[in-house]
């Protein structure tokens, strides 16, 4: 059965070689770049890619574009800085030599300061990456965006490696600029915000990850990871509250 895999990229050369060897076992490869000024694209054109330019829609459209552009009805997407195991390829191969669903997720591992998070918020962090185009789609999100389905989600066994080589600096302030959309788009959406949310979220948030899903074993790593969770939520709505007030003006 065929298999197009669909990659998104912006200045990735420095990541894009990996992700690129991973997915050599599809039959097709798509890169839409929005722009690259490194040697993304000649990157991705000797790997054998497809390279489509399309200005930046935000993450869920751009993500469907890609898709869009695939000539095989399964589709498996990748970010630039992840990789697919060869535990995870043998699961892809075998589900669709006898396809059971036409929807299905898998098992995110994260690499963060150097240690892959094996607790906590940072895995099994399941995610729908491989699909039939017919049962899914990108969501229309800009951020945090996700796959729309109305059909059953098997789950693959085998890890997606996202291995991020970006500094804490980067990823805080990667961190600043998605609390800034995700808090536009509860007020976009008319969700009210209250400063007891600011309190309780991040409580909540550190209680279910550091503790029942054993964040603490993942050492210093795991904590730091937790903790810049937990102050995404703090600040996701600390930002909707501030919209919401200069709105009232």
């Amino acid at each position: 059965m065929s298999l197009s895999a669909v990659i998104i990229s912006h200045n990735a050369a420095g990541r894009l070689g990996e992700c690129l060897t991973s997915v050599s076992f599809c039959d097709e490869i798509i890169v839409v770049d929005s722009g690259s000024t490194d040697d993304t694209v000649n990157l991705a054109r000797r790997a054998g890619a497809k390279v489509i330019q399309q200005a930046w829609l935000g993450f869920g459209p751009q993500k469907q574009f890609a898709v869009q552009q695939a000539s095989s009805d399964w589709i498996l997407c990748l970010d630039t800085d992840e990789s697919v195991s060869k535990h995870l390829q043998t699961s892809i191969v075998a589900a669709l030599r006898s396809p059971n669903a036409r929807v299905f997720a898998v098992a995110r591992c994260n690499r963060f300061l150097g240690r892959w998070l094996r607790h906590g918020e940072g895995y099994p962090d399941w995610s729908v990456r491989l699909f039939h185009r017919a049962a899914a789609q990108w969501s229309a999100d800009a951020v945090h965006e996700k796959i729309i389905t109305r059909e059953p989600v098997e789950r693959l066994s085998g890890d997606l490696l996202h291995n991020s080589a970006e500094t804490l600096e980067n990823y805080l302030n990667k961190q600043n600029r998605y609390t800034t959309l995700q808090a536009q788009h509860l007020f976009e959406q008319g969700c009210r915000s209250a400063p007891i949310q600011m309190v309780l979220s991040p409580l909540a948030r550190f209680f279910k990850f550091y503790f029942v899903r054993l964040g603490f074993l993942d050492g210093l790593p795991g904590l730091i990871h937790v903790c810049i969770g937990c102050m995404n939520s703090f600040t996701k709505y600390a930002k909707a509250i501030e919209l919401q007030k200069a709105a009232s003006q």
